[in-house]
């Protein structure tokens, strides 16, 4: 018997009464705006001060512009569902919100790995780092690694847009267009689509995390060879925010995509997911910014040059002396 294909898709979000529903709905508002503000936050601090004008802040604004379009794609849409206790999306929206999904994490990984990469030449091969990582060659690395991803996802997403969705149910118990919930409404045979994306994802997500390792293998070796533990704490606080962000990064998603799904119930699976979507942009520039004692002397110098506060502060902050701190 011929089925039609599907044209709306229903996303149930976290169903309940409003009551249950109001008090997330509240909190995760309220981190999106504070993962806005401080993403943005980062990106203003490194355009702001001379002394954050390096490969490795440059980076960071890469990564913070990840992690807002991460965000973006995905809370918006999940507050709207969560206030109307679901919410439909025609099946090329919701490929599409997959695209935009997917994108800025591919550029993610790679993102990630050039930063380790950064910090590698940083602690292992400080005498040749200012002459090996240019702000040309990072700006080349940077371009690179959005159109590799964007490579990747329009790899991806033709063959999925071409599948036939011509199922009895059109409902995705999730609260956004994932990978699996997509292809499980899917009548046709999603064998090839799973090949190929489980090869781009191992080429553009796994490759680049062996990359990282090995990058931070060499690093432990440098440093646990250094004999003084001053230097040998400066080394580790150097990339000890980058590995605590990659560790966050490929720890949710590992638990998420290399797990099968068949073990996980659907509220781990969708608590996961909001760690993922929604608190790890947030937690990424709260590192950077909390463990990083440049990024501190920027936003303070930036205070102290406000009007208001430089002109009734009678006890301005001692910049001069911090930088010296620090050096």
């Amino acid at each position: 018997m011929e089925q039609n294909n599907i044209t709306t898709i229903l996303l149930l979000g976290f169903p309940g009464s409003y009551t249950i529903r109001i008090l997330p709905f509240l909190l995760i508002c309220m981190v999106y705006c504070l993962t806005i503000c401080g993403n943005l936050l980062v990106i203003f601090l490194v355009s702001y001060s001379r002394n954050l004008h390096s490969p490795m802040y440059f980076l960071l604004t890469q990564l913070t512009i990840s992690d807002i379009l991460t965000t973006s794609g995905i809370v918006p849409n999940m507050l709207h569902i969560m206030l109307n206790n679901g919410s439909s999306m025609s099946v090329s929206g919701c490929i599409t919100q997959f695209f935009f999904f997917s994108y800025p994490e591919c550029a993610e990984c790679l993102l990630l790995t050039v930063m380790s990469y950064d910090r590698y030449l940083a602690i292992c091969k400080p005498l040749n780092y200012h002459s090996i990582m240019t702000c040309m060659l990072c700006l080349k690395y940077i371009i690179i690694s959005w159109l590799i991803s964007l490579l990747a996802v329009l790899i991806t997403i033709p063959p999925i847009s071409q599948l036939s969705f011509c199922q009895t149910s059109n409902v995705i118990d999730h609260f956004f267009c994932d990978f699996d919930p997509i292809l499980e409404l899917s009548c046709s045979d999603t064998f090839v689509v799973r090949l190929l994306c489980t090869s781009v994802a191992s080429l553009f997500v796994v490759f680049p995390f062996v990359l990282i390792v090995i990058s931070y293998s060499h690093i432990i070796h440098t440093v646990l060879q250094i004999q003084s533990n001053n230097q040998r704490g400066k080394a580790f606080s150097t990339c000890g925010s980058h590995l605590a962000v990659v560790s966050i990064f490929y720890g949710t998603l590992f638990t998420i995509y290399l797990t099968p799904v068949k073990g996980k119930s659907t509220v781990t699976h969708k608590i996961l997911s909001l760690m993922y979507c929604v608190a790890t942009p947030l937690i990424n520039p709260a590192i950077y910014c909390l463990k990083n004692k440049d990024v501190k002397i920027a936003l303070r110098k930036f205070i102290q040059n406000l009007p208001c506060v430089s002109n009734t502060s009678s006890n301005p902050v001692n910049i001069n002396k911090l930088e010296q701190e620090v050096r």
